[in-house]
């Protein structure tokens, strides 16, 4: 049997989020094939490891070079030492970009990088920094391959970081779209029990800035008709949601039961699921959501008015909460066009976004970058 490659991670953190759960999904699906070693520039923040599946070899680097700081030769020097000792090395976002500048500045023996973009913080939300630009231009020239997941960053790839075409590739998350037919698990929401006799409007997201969780919660604060909104994840901005539902009068209403694992089971309790970040690439929740046949209500970032069906986009508006509040009214008002407008988006999750094309394709661009195709199988 042959050797497993030897793959390095580089995360900002390696809490549970879009890009971790992806990470996660392609180590459990490249098997025995592969080992990997993770970094996590926030040492504390590892909860994406409880996703890694049994059986699939992988430690978490203790002591690294540091991933961040002011930019220093010295530090690039130990993490292009560090880097040397793998066979691929994967980087995701702004915070691992020092790894691919390491790469630039000390190429000699290095393995193969790879870097993913997935999105931007809060903030860039409103607009790239020029600085960041820059830097990336510069350092993504060392790279074998930047991925990314949208037609939106594809096109800032091409316009603002000036990478030839044949660097990008645009990559679609995927999940197991079958799993989300699945009848839900009625215990699946701690504090959280169906009735029935209410339109549950559903979030995935983490409790922070740029997920504009408030937003949603004054939007539902201004529906007529009985509803539950249940918004699932963790974060800092846990405090403010609440303090807007408490204004709102709608605290009652309102269900956060924290962070959540395989969301294939819950998903299905939900009949609207909504997103109201200020930014976002791909949001895998949005094809959670169309996969469990459910109409989705969001603002127009990324690439969502893109992912959805056609059926469904009326309902990708504006991030004015007027705007998300009426076509949230609409769809609670209207289970008809609920069920129509879920049964065209779980159609095109089918058929656009399952996992098995992800993985496929990112099976064959790491196997190509270390020159060894089909070695993950």
């Amino acid at each position: 049997m042959p050797q497993p490659v030897h793959i390095l991670h580089l995360h900002s953190s390696f809490s549970l989020g879009g890009k971790e759960a992806r990470a996660v999904r392609l180590m459990n699906a490249f098997g025995d094939a592969a080992r990997h070693t993770i970094v996590s520039g926030v040492p504390d923040q590892l909860g994406a490891r409880a996703s890694i599946a049994r059986g699939v070899r992988y430690e978490i680097a203790q002591d690294p070079p540091a991933l961040t700081g002011r930019p220093s030769v010295a530090r690039y020097e130990a993490l292009a030492r560090f880097m040397r000792r793998f066979d691929l090395v994967l980087t995701y976002n702004w915070g691992a970009i020092d790894g691919v500048m390491a790469r630039r500045v000390f190429p000699k023996g290095a393995p193969p990088l790879i870097h993913h973009e997935d999105g931007f913080n809060a903030d860039e939300a409103k607009g790239l920094k020029i600085e960041r630009n820059v830097y990336r231009r510069i350092a993504l020239g060392a790279a074998h391959a930047l991925v990314v997941p949208s037609e939106v960053l594809e096109d800032i790839a091409f316009r603002t970081w000036k990478q030839p075409a044949a660097r990008v590739h645009r990559i679609a998350n995927g999940i197991d779209t079958a799993r989300y037919a699945q009848k839900p698990d009625l215990r699946a929401i701690p504090g959280f029990v169906p009735n029935g006799k209410e339109v549950v409007i559903g979030a995935l997201a983490g409790l922070r800035e740029v997920k504009n969780l408030p937003l949603l919660v004054r939007a539902c604060g201004g529906i007529a008709g009985r509803f539950r909104l249940v918004i699932v994840g963790e974060g800092p901005e846990r405090a403010a949601i609440e303090s807007t539902a408490r204004a709102m009068g709608i605290a009652d209403r309102v269900v956060m039961p924290g962070f959540l694992g395989e969301p294939h089971r819950f998903v299905g309790h939900f009949d609207i699921i909504a997103l109201s970040s200020a930014s976002e690439q791909f949001p895998i929740s949005v094809v959670e959501g169309m996969a469990a046949g459910l109409p989705v209500v969001s603002t127009p970032v990324g690439d969502v008015p893109r992912m959805v069906a056609a059926e469904n986009a009326p309902f990708v508006t504006g991030g004015d909460e007027v705007l998300l509040r009426d076509a949230l009214q609409t769809l609670v008002s209207d289970a008809a066009l609920r069920s129509r407008v879920g049964a065209a988006n779980r159609a095109k999750a089918r058929a656009a976004f399952d996992e098995a094309t992800m993985i496929a394709r990112y099976k064959a661009l790491y196997g190509a970058a270390m020159g060894r195709p089909g070695v993950l199988g």
